[in-house]
């Protein structure tokens, strides 16, 4: 047994999570289902354009490769996150969020200045969320916050795709591939969102490397990968990446490949209201399973259990008691 399950790299973010309806994406110029990277002054717009007409908002931490280690350390395996946050209120909040997960970081000798990086997160009806991230210290994230032991004492090492549009945070995860490699850890990526493999190709061809053991996308980032609009295409493109991967398709559920078998996951129907943290819960949940010895048809339901209970509620996690009554509806244990 290592001692983590996983070693989650990426950026760690506090998110204000707030409903609004198309027209308003439309009056701000917002992309619609995407991240886009913003300045703060930008962010500031947007917050003071929904001023006045707000129906509700959240504020929690967030950033995809943290939620997939709080989620994977909530059904009861040890993780590690490496991130930068600031010494400030924000950076206060996000690091509290992690350790009450029970997810060890690299913060343990102090934090620096500046600002912690936030995440507007803009919910219309339909539950699709749209991101306008203003990336603060993150945008530095570097391999001084990597924690070689903590990679070498790991499973799998999970790697943020949203790092791909940072220098700094790109070199650093090319690097904790190459530390994971050298000592026989796995290695696993999530595209994380359509814009990074179509804007920033060459650098996730970078952290990729000639292979990795596991890659998260969902159909659009597949196709974008494989720059095509054909899913089995698509399929055969991440063969040659990957030794294994996970494909989500919303709706209609998820398709697994462990290697050898192609095996399609079914959905669990819910009301869906949020779509925000969904892609993260299914890869914590995923990573969580394989990690405890379930074959990939097994984890991906699972997976695809947890994703339906986040897009059934506001915001990016469950409560803290939610994550082991799942686990035990699921497993029985």
């Amino acid at each position: 047994m290592k001692k983590y399950m996983a070693y989650g790299i990426g950026a760690a973010l506090v998110d204000t999570e707030i409903r609004v309806q198309d027209r308003d994406l439309a009056q701000m110029n917002v992309e619609k289902g995407l991240m886009t990277l913003v300045d703060q002054e930008r962010q500031g717009e947007l917050l003071s354009h929904l001023e006045g007409h707000l129906v509700k908002a959240n504020h929690a931490s967030g950033g995809s490769a943290g939620n997939s280690m709080i989620a994977a350390a909530q059904f009861g395996s040890p993780t590690f996150m490496s991130c930068k946050v600031a010494n400030d209120p924000d950076g206060d909040i996000y690091i509290a969020d992690l350790e009450a997960a029970g997810v060890n970081h690299c913060h343990s000798g102090g934090r620096g200045a500046g600002t912690t990086g936030k995440c507007l997160v803009l919910i219309t009806p339909d539950a699709e969320r749209s991101m306008n991230t203003f990336l603060g210290v993150s945008e530095t994230l570097s391999t001084e916050q990597l924690d070689t032991e903590a990679i070498t004492a790991s499973e799998y090492l999970y790697i943020e795709g949203y790092l791909v549009t940072s220098p700094t945070g790109c070199a650093a995860a090319v690097k904790a591939r190459e530390i994971a490699e050298a000592a026989g850890v796995k290695t696993a990526l999530s595209f994380s969102d359509p814009g990074m493999v179509e804007f920033f190709r060459d650098g996730m061809a970078q952290i990729i490397g000639q292979r990795l053991d596991l890659i998260f996308c969902n159909e659009a980032e597949a196709m974008g990968w494989a720059r095509c609009d054909d899913l089995e295409v698509a399929i055969e493109k991440l063969k040659q990446t990957a030794n294994s991967f996970v494909i989500t398709l919303g709706a209609d559920g998820a398709l697994t490949y462990d290697g050898t078998e192609l095996t399609e996951i079914p959905p669990h129907r819910v009301q869906a209201v949020d779509s925000n943290g969904a892609g993260d819960m299914f890869a914590g949940a995923f990573l969580y399973a394989i990690t405890r010895g379930e074959d990939f048809p097994t984890a991906g339901r699972f997976a695809s259990l947890a994703a339906g209970r986040i897009v059934a509620n506001y915001g990016p996690r469950l409560p803290a008691a939610d994550y082991p009554a799942l686990r035990t509806e699921f497993f029985g244990d």
